[in-house]
């Protein structure tokens, strides 16, 4: 246990670190310190190179070390619910990162630091419940980046870079005084994630059943009136029936096709 709290708060030793760790299902070595009522942040702690988690969370502690970037063996760093109004540069050096919450911390966009986008493996995000109105740009250059939590802050408009986050599955607005809705936002993320279509046309004996017999459905119910609109099959492809011109010896790609008619256009869902 903790040597005692003073007005620095609780003292952390190496030891005491140590005596923390705990493996996950995982198989990583987690440090959890949270709730201990730490208010400096245990510097101790960077010497223990083989940690992979680190838990700081609902303490009081108000700055981190220049140097946090030297315990490059984090994989996930979670300091949510302290009092911290700044994250230091050297955060951008943790290569391997790839859950970081700082959520419910007094952060205002000054002390967001450029070098965030620098953390390439980062899939999760929590920034909520601070005091953000904008975030850096370089955070468009987080390319794995699944997960942003931006709720409880003070953004009025949808920060640029998201639109540039093509991995992004995931955002929570909530509570911000935006001219967006959460809806609007969800929406964005759809638009931008909507599977390409690539088109290939072959001759009708070129198909499969299964994909030849779509394409029949579909011919029926366009000439009976109806359309159906593009469900997703067991292997990914939608197909509907065209029919064209002769265009003898035709290649497309991933096909060849020798056709006099009933040539079929392909709709290949990536």
């Amino acid at each position: 246990m903790p040597k005692g709290k003073g007005a620095k708060g609780t003292k952390v030793t190496l030891k005491i670190a140590k005596k923390a760790i705990r493996m996950t299902q995982e198989g990583r070595r987690r440090l959890t310190l949270s709730k201990m009522g730490i208010i400096t942040f245990p510097k101790c702690i960077l010497k223990l190179t083989n940690v992979d988690e680190l838990d700081l969370s609902r303490n009081m502690i108000r700055k981190l070390p220049d140097n946090i970037g030297s315990f490059s063996s984090l994989r996930w760093l979670n300091l949510h619910s302290n009092k911290l109004e700044s994250v230091p540069e050297s955060i951008g050096n943790l290569a391997g990162l790839t859950h970081l919450n700082i959520s419910n911390n007094c952060l205002t966009s000054a002390g967001l630091p450029s070098t965030l986008g620098s953390l390439a493996g980062l899939k999760s995000l929590n920034l909520g419940l601070n005091q953000l109105d904008t975030l850096p740009p370089s955070m468009a250059a987080l390319d794995s980046l699944q997960e942003l939590g931006l709720f409880d802050n003070l953004f009025t408009k949808i920060p640029e870079c998201l639109k540039e986050l093509h991995n992004l599955n995931k955002v929570n607005t909530k509570r911000n005084p935006l001219s967006y809705t959460q809806a609007d936002i969800g929406g964005m993320l759809k638009e931008k994630s909507e599977p390409k279509e690539e088109v290939f046309l072959v001759h009708k004996n070129n198909l499969c059943g299964k994909c030849f017999k779509k394409c029949k459905e579909q011919t029926e119910m366009k000439a009976g009136g109806g359309r159906r609109r593009g469900g997703r099959g067991g292997d990914g492809d939608m197909c509907e029936e065209k029919r064209k011109n002769t265009y003898k010896g035709l290649m497309v790609p991933n096909s060849v096709a020798a056709v006099n008619q009933d040539v079929w256009r392909i709709r290949k869902v990536n």
